[in-house]
């Protein structure tokens, strides 16, 4: 039977394209899909993790506190220990480019725990050099010879230094928004205040030793020495850990990618068993005939198991390799984008392995199933038509059986897991409901198809004849729409994931950071300029969306609140709503809205007119001043307090326009440019990320829209040349060419048409749930449904199911009518 394996796969070779091209492609969506969770990691770790990406290990403490140098001494004597880096680190100002900038300063490390790229020059090598991003040097006009007198809380406060190099701008949303310095160890001791102590400690470990050996080892050291809860992490657990505390403590970028890759491995089966068993299916009387002259059920399944293994493993090989090519092409333009710049590729083995072993394994497995249904009956019954499932039949019944159950708990499961926040649970229900779908499939689409074909009623003939025909074989016509309602389901429910998991993203960032920069107003005896002027040509800067004026109306009084004595400003509800990005934060009079970590109650309020008492309520973020709405205090400005204006960019503005804009509003309020706050940069840096996830992703969408046109071409082609004697009596009873094209055409659209649509809806649904499965714990999840984009993917499946038509309909109208009625 392996003669007769290899000759199927010489004989009829294109028969076996289709397959290929089916089983190419999911391995190439499956694989794909793996290599964005590790491309997704590297990105992150080039942004985040970059200052610690050659560090073995990582030490941090748990309450911020810095490090003592007895607890960093006890630490790099540790015998584990090869190198280390104790990192200091403070915040300086210096004067340049027409005013004064505000920078971080750190030391330099020696060896391979150096984080900072080199761009030109060299790090610092001599008691007061250091080296300065490109990115600020650019903007600031300086270079390499350049000199800066730093300015910081130091025993000698000033230090006056050269620059010697020029490093590559950071990508680490924590660190970009303001100048990067690396410098000497005699600079820190002149700007950084004695008592600071070490921000964080790197660790290279010696060849052969255990990491959590050494963690806990390490650990137990600083403790000794007087540390207080230290945090010894790998560097990639450190980026893990800091992606989590983004998000509230779970690190959602991965939960969700994990979901995309549930899905793909799902979708990946259904396709190959579905498209495979559809070519099997048309070799049932052949299997037969061959076992009327002799043939062993074994030999059979084993002929069938030899073509499938063959075209799977060859199919699996070509759809790794498309892709690696496919992320290689995704991450080379990302990196292309300046604020994605960090973009890196990662192709890990089990990417590589799992794709080979799915798309092998997958497609013996759905080879096998017809094979053993054909070789399950007598040979002679096999080479009789098999009657279509329906209810009225064995088959029937246990398609319904077995379907109905699968989709009604699946879809049980799926809601709780949506409702618990449990990923698992919805992704086990939303498998379980759409196998089912699948299972029922025969029972419901043809029917759907039949009230769909009075659509067709006015082409005439060819439409009446098309709606019949789309009804006639259930089983034919299942099969043709499943292979289209697999491919729209998967587009829909990712493209209605993504949306609503951006939109769950956006909702976060902005409830965290919800007013884009802040600045103070400059006090007229202090040579500011007016503040009414100066909104106007801030509201008028290129990337500005809004502007407004908050005026200071009182005082905290006492400790009422953790920000005791902090100025309380007011602003009206309509300019909040315009200025804030957090549109759940809506003023209302009577609540001082003060920052996170200040404990709710009455909060006594100093004003010009006295003490006002307010409820207070705290809110989720500290990127905020504290504020009330405007009918709260008389609005009678304190004196001797400057005002405070708030700015909202456009979302399109990147991190360099950032960087102008803070300028031109430190120029417009006469204040120094490291006055104006804020945390736009965060933002702006945090949404590239998100950009670069669901970039990738989004290229996977186009997978799965020709996976399913490769599957609707492969089952309408096969189901043309079933019906090559019926076309050509229909040719001889009058049907012209033209009417047969048209017939098939039809049909082709009726049952593309009800599989978009079915699948747009499911695709919804599977989309919307899955995002509250995954994001539901760490934000609200508000269903976004891109009608537009899925107005599109209707369109599409269409015209594929159109285009797939085209070459049978081609062929059966140039066959004569005589040859097609001797076709046996």
């Amino acid at each position: 039977m392996l003669r007769v394996a290899l000759s199927q796969l010489t004989t009829h070779f294109r028969r076996f394209v289709a397959i290929g091209l089916a089983v190419l492609l999911s391995v190439m969506f499956l694989s794909a899909t793996l290599m964005v969770g590790a491309s997704t990691t590297a990105s992150l770790g080039a942004s985040i993790g970059e200052a610690y990406r050659n560090a073995d290990l990582v030490a941090t403490s748990k309450n911020g506190e810095a490090f003592s140098q007895a607890a960093v001494d006890a630490a790099v004597s540790a015998p584990a220990v090869e190198g280390s880096y104790a990192e200091r680190s403070t915040y300086v100002t210096f004067t340049a480019g027409g005013g004064e900038q505000y920078g971080k300063v750190r030391n330099v490390a020696h060896g391979s725990l150096e984080g900072a790229v080199l761009s030109s020059g060299s790090l610092p090598a001599q008691p007061y050099d250091v080296a300065l991003d490109v990115k600020s040097a650019d903007h600031l006009g300086l270079a390499v010879g350049s000199t800066l007198e730093l300015h910081g809380e130091g025993p000698v406060k000033n230090a006056s230094v050269t620059i010697t190099g020029l490093i590559k701008a950071t990508n680490d949303p924590f660190s970009s928004s303001a100048a990067q310095l690396v410098a000497s160890e005699p600079v820190l001791n002149a700007v950084q205040d004695a008592g600071s102590g070490y921000s964080g400690l790197q660790f290279t470990l010696r060849p052969g030793e255990d990491v959590n050996a050494a963690k806990e080892y390490i650990a137990h050291r600083m403790e000794a020495a007087g540390a207080v809860e230290p945090v010894l992490e790998t560097a990639q657990e450190k980026v893990t850990s800091t992606v989590a505390m983004l998000s509230a403590g779970q690190d959602q970028l991965t939960v969700v990618l994990l979901a995309f890759a549930g899905v793909a491995i799902l979708v990946s089966t259904l396709v190959v068993a579905n498209t495979f068993s559809v070519l099997v299916a048309q070799r049932t009387r052949e299997l037969a005939l061959l076992r009327c002259l002799g043939a062993g059920r074994s030999q059979i399944r084993g002929s069938v198991m030899v073509e499938a293994f063959i075209v799977g493993s060859i199919a699996s090989v070509f759809g790794v390799l498309a892709a690696v090519g496919l992320m290689s092409g995704l991450i080379a333009w990302a990196k292309t984008q300046p604020e994605q710049a960090f973009a890196t590729l990662a192709v890990p083995p089990s990417a590589v392995a799992i794709g080979l072993l799915a798309g092998t394994l997958l497609t013996v497995a759905a080879a096998l199933v017809p094979a053993k249904a054909a070789t399950a009956v007598a040979p002679l019954a096999a080479l009789r038509p098999a009657d279509d499932a329906s209810v009225r039949n064995r088959r029937g019944k246990i398609r319904l059986v077995l379907g109905l159950p699968a989709f009604l708990g699946g879809a049980a499961l799926l809601v709780l897991g949506s409702m618990n926040v449990s990923l698992p649970v919805a992704l086990i229900g939303g498998a379980a409901s759409f196998i089912g779908i699948l299972l029922c499939a025969t029972l419901f689409i043809p029917g759907v198809v039949a009230v769909a074909g009075r659509l067709a009623a006015p082409a005439g003939v060819p439409g009446r004849l098309a709606a019949v025909n789309a009804t006639r074989n259930p089983a034919r016509t299942s099969a043709t729409a499943a292979a289209l309602l697999i491919g729209v389901t998967l587009v829909s429910l990712m493209m209605t994931g993504a949306a609503t998991s951006r939109q769950a993203f956006n909702d976060t960032l902005a409830e965290n950071y919800p007013v884009d920069l802040a600045a103070p107003t400059a006090l007229a005896d202090a040579g500011g300029k007016d503040p009414a002027a100066a909104l106007e040509r801030i509201a008028s800067l290129s990337g500005v969306s809004e502007a407004t004026l908050l005026q200071p109306v009182g005082t905290l009084k006492g400790d009422s609140t953790s920000s005791g004595g902090a100025t309380i400003y007011s602003i009206p509800a309509s300019q909040a709503a315009s200025i804030l990005r957090d549109t759940k934060l809506q003023p209302v009079p009577g609540v001082v809205y003060l920052p996170e970590d200040s404990p709710e109650g009455p909060a006594n309020i100093t004003t010009a007119a006295g003490t006002v008492t307010l409820d207070a309520k705290v809110l989720r973020t500290r990127h905020v001043a504290a504020f009330v709405e405007a009918a709260s205090i008389p609005p009678v400005a304190l004196p001797g307090e400057p005002g405070m204006v708030w700015v909202k960019l456009d979302d399109s503005v990147s991190g360099d326009q950032v960087q102008a804009i803070q300028k031109d509003i430190a120029s417009a309020l006469g204040i120094h440019e490291r006055a104006v706050s804020g945390a736009v940069i965060e933002r702006v840096t945090f949404n590239s990320i998100i950009d670069v996830l669901l970039l990738v992703v989004t290229g996977l969408l186009g997978v799965a829209v020709v996976i399913a046109l490769i599957g609707v071409a492969n089952t309408l082609s096969l189901s043309v040349l079933e019906r090559t004697r019926e076309n050509s009596l229909l040719r001889a009873l009058g049907l012209t060419k033209g009417q047969l094209r048209g017939m098939l055409a039809i049909e082709a659209v009726l049952v593309a048409g009800v599989a978009a649509v079915i699948g747009a809806a499911l695709g919804i649904f599977y989309g919307w749930l899955g995002a509250q499965s995954a994001l539901g714990g760490v934000a609200d999840v508000v269903p976004a449904v891109p009608w537009l984009q899925l107005a599109a993917v209707f369109g599409v499946a269409v015209v594929a199911g159109l285009l797939a038509s085209v070459v049978p309909a081609r062929r059966a109208a140039r066959l004569s009518p005589v040859e097609g009625l001797a076709t046996a």
